[in-house]
Formats: C-alpha cells, sequence, structure tokens
C-alpha cells in the first residue's frame, strides 16, 4: 500500500483507479436508466417497451450502444471538422468531470473540496459550449438554429438553478456538499431542506428539466420545428457521445436533488443506518420523476418557456434568497433556516 502513497506513479495509479471506481459504475447505470426511461414511458403508453433483447429487454441499450459504435460517421462537407468532434467530447467528458465532487457516501467522493457548489456551476456553465460548438460546425442553418435555441435556455434556467442553490448555502454556511447533507442530520426526513426550502424544491426541479433539454423543455430537439436540434447532423459515435453526456447531466441533477433537498445518504427514518443505498434511492426516485414528466406533460412553446424563467422562476428564487437570508440571520424559527449555528459555524 506504502506504494500508492509515496510513489508518484502510484498515486497517480491511485487516482486513475478511483475515477473508474466512479465511472464504470456510473456508465452502466446509465444503460439501466435508460432501459428503465423507455419501460417508464412505454407502461405510461399501456405498451411493452424494450422486451426482446436479453431477459425482459435488460440489453437494449447495450444492443442499441453496439449498433452507435458501429456505424458509419458521416460528415457534412462544409463542416469544420476539429470542432465538430471536439463538441461531442466536450459535451461528454464536461459531466463526468462535475461528477468527481459528488459525494456518495461520507468520504465516499473523489474529490471533497469546500466549493464543491462553485466547481458545479463552472462545469455546468461550460457545457453550453459543447452545444454551440456541435450546431456551429455541422455549417448547417437547423443544427445552428438549434444550438442557439439550446445555448439561451440553458443560460436562462442556470440563473434560477443558482439562486436556488445560494439558498441552502446561506442555510448551511458552507459550499462542501458533505457539510450540506451534514446540516440535513436531525429528526429523519423532517430535518431534510425539503421542509425548510420546501417552494424551491418544486422551482429546483424543473429548472433541472430545462437546463437538461429534457420534456417538456425539449425544444431544441423538437422535431417538428427543427428536425433534431443542434446534433442533427451527428452520427455514430459523436452522436452518442451527446446523447450520453446529455443523460450523464440528467442524473447529475437527480444526485444534487438527493445531496440539496432529500438529505443525501441519510436515512430518512431515526435508527436506521445511513448509507450509499440511500443515496440511490433516492436518485432512482428523482429520476422516476423526470421519466414521468417526459411520458405525461406536452411540449411548451419556446416563448412561453423563456417567460417562465426570467419572468417567474427568476423572481420567486430571488426572493427566496432574500427571505432566506433574513430568516437566517434573525434565526428564526431556530435552527430551520441557520443549520451552520449547529455545525459549530
Amino acid at each position: 500500500m506504502s506504494f500508492f502513497f509515496t510513489n508518484p506513479f502510484g498515486q497517480v495509479l491511485l487516482i486513475l483507479l478511483q475515477c473508474l471506481l466512479v465511472l464504470v459504475p456510473l456508465l452502466l447505470a446509465l444503460a439501466m436508466l435508460m432501459y428503465a426511461d423507455r419501460k417508464v414511458w412505454a407502461a405510461v403508453q399501456m405498451r411493452k417497451g424494450p422486451n426482446v433483447v436479453g431477459p425482459f429487454g435488460l440489453l437494449q441499450s447495450f444492443a442499441d450502444f453496439l449498433k452507435y459504435i458501429v456505424k458509419e460517421i458521416v460528415v457534412p462537407a462544409g463542416a469544420d471538422k476539429p470542432v465538430y468532434f471536439i463538441a461531442p467530447m466536450l459535451s461528454f467528458v464536461l459531466p463526468v468531470i462535475a461528477w468527481s465532487v459528488i459525494p456518495f457516501n461520507e468520504g465516499w467522493v473523489l474529490a471533497d473540496i469546500n466549493v464543491a457548489i462553485l466547481f458545479i456551476f463552472a462545469v455546468s456553465s461550460l457545457e453550453v459550449y459543447g452545444v454551440i460548438m456541435g450546431g456551429w460546425a455541422s455549417n448547417s442553418k437547423y443544427p445552428f438554429l438549434g444550438s442557439l435555441r439550446s445555448a439561451a435556455q440553458m443560460i436562462s434556467y442556470e440563473v434560477s438553478l443558482g439562486l436556488i442553490i445560494v439558498g441552502i448555502i446561506i442555510s448551511t454556511g458552507s459550499m462542501n456538499l458533505t457539510a450540506i447533507v451534514e446540516a440535513q442530520r436531525g429528526a429523519g426526513l423532517l430535518s431534510w431542506y425539503w421542509v425548510a426550502h420546501f417552494p424551491m424544491l418544486f422551482l429546483f426541479f424543473i429548472s433541472a428539466l430545462a437546463e437538461t433539454n429534457r420534456p417538456p423543455f425539449d425544444l431544441p430537439e423538437a422535431e417538428s420545428e427543427l428536425v433534431a436540434g443542434y446534433q442533427v447532423e451527428y452520427s455514430s459515435t459523436p452522436f452518442l457521445l451527446f446523447m450520453i453526456g446529455e443523460l450523464l447531466t440528467v442524473v447529475l441533477m437527480c444526485g444534487l436533488v438527493s445531496l440539496l433537498f432529500l438529505g443525501g445518504w441519510l436515512s430518512p427514518i431515526p435508527g436506521l443506518p445511513d448509507g450509499v443505498l440511500w443515496m440511490i434511492g433516492k436518485m432512482l426516485i428523482c429520476f422516476f420523476m423526470f421519466a414521468m414528466v417526459k411520458a405525461i406533460t406536452p411540449r411548451y412553446r419556446y416563448d412561453q418557456l423563456m417567460r417562465i424563467g426570467w419572468k417567474v422562476f427568476l423572481p420567486l428564487s430571488l426572493g427566496w434568497v432574500v427571505i432566506v437570508s433574513f430568516l437566517a440571520k434573525f434565526e428564526i424559527g431556530g435552527a430551520m433556516w441557520a443549520r451552520y449555528t449547529l455545525l459549530g459555524g
């Protein structure tokens, strides 16, 4: 073991092994979540969904993956090839990097940094570039128009997401995700931030739908208007990287909802042990809600989407920051909005 801690090569090898320990289960989980997403959609529409490839259709996602891998990569004649290929790689790598600060249990995190929230903000804001670069490098009007829509949509709802998280930071007195979870420790699920910040849970969830281009806010990919959005000129592996990056971001949002509002790995019932299974269960519940919204909600118009973001969510989230600041400063309701007093802050 001393080789991994004293030798520089051993330290690099240890870091790579830790990264693989997070990335490999995450990618395998994405395959199962994609299968679950299609099954939920099928159940709502009273049909079977994937049921041929493997037992109960469990291998359908892996078959789709193989199909994308073996298909030919078709590049438009007028495309800017370097940017054309960098865009999907950027869309895949950035969500993977964001997962490096997500804790699954106490101490189960690659980088337990004190500015984890800022790190996630910085990485997620760069994801817009992958979309814009993909639409522009395709040298086609439809992808370019789709990328502009997507960029405007993502930037608009990042503002609301940021202000909602600012309220959580004010209550906790820390931007460390582990500290945010520990601040919710107490009387089970009644101590979690979904109680103290109840209105913002719904705003955060809806903003996460818009941020990740999920239905009913998948307007950059509206088939009736824009063919298929910013990735219409992509095929094979580059297209797959766009899709995996989008799904990684969706699961990342499920993780953030679990950590910020649902107590992360904390048990909902006092006396039951905490653990990673609680974290996974909460993320699965959030993903099920994402899937249900996709199945039952009609698509919004683009003007409706932008109006909700700037005229409804932005004022509400900004007003909530002011209210929480007041409640935390004067410790109204005890430590409900001033958890930093419990953490010794």
